[in-house]
């Protein structure tokens, strides 16, 4: 079972900045797909930030532009750069990895709170 330990959550003010890291370990991996989800009070958990092992890329509409999504293979690490946040961006903040020859895994979740 692959293992992520997850990273830079924390409280900021509108318009701020801050970097989630993603460290998966835990067997021999080789993953296809690294992401970012999330999840508000009272809401489901939803899609932010997806890449591939080829380093394509797919955002929701509502953080393209504001947010990137990054992966170091070597390092089997998924990082998620978030810029200009905005109050609706409050929320548990999960990484998600599906590796090549194992189950797919999630982190513990770490929460970002934007809020002057």
């Amino acid at each position: 079972q692959v293992q992520l330990v997850e990273s830079g959550g924390g409280l900021v003010q509108p318009g701020g900045s801050l970097r989630l890291s993603c460290t998966a370990s835990g067997t021999s991996l080789n993953i296809a797909i690294m992401a970012w989800y999330r999840q508000a009070p009272g809401k489901q958990r939803e899609l932010v930030a997806a890449m591939s092992i080829s380093d394509r890329a797919t955002y929701s509409d509502s953080v393209k532009g504001r947010f990137t999504i990054s992966r170091d293979n070597a390092k089997n690490t998924v990082y998620l750069q978030m810029d200009s946040l905005k109050p609706d961006d409050t929320a548990v903040y999960y990484c998600f990895m599906r590796p090549f020859k194992d189950d797919d895994s999630w982190g513990q979740g770490t929460q970002v709170t934007v809020s002057s």
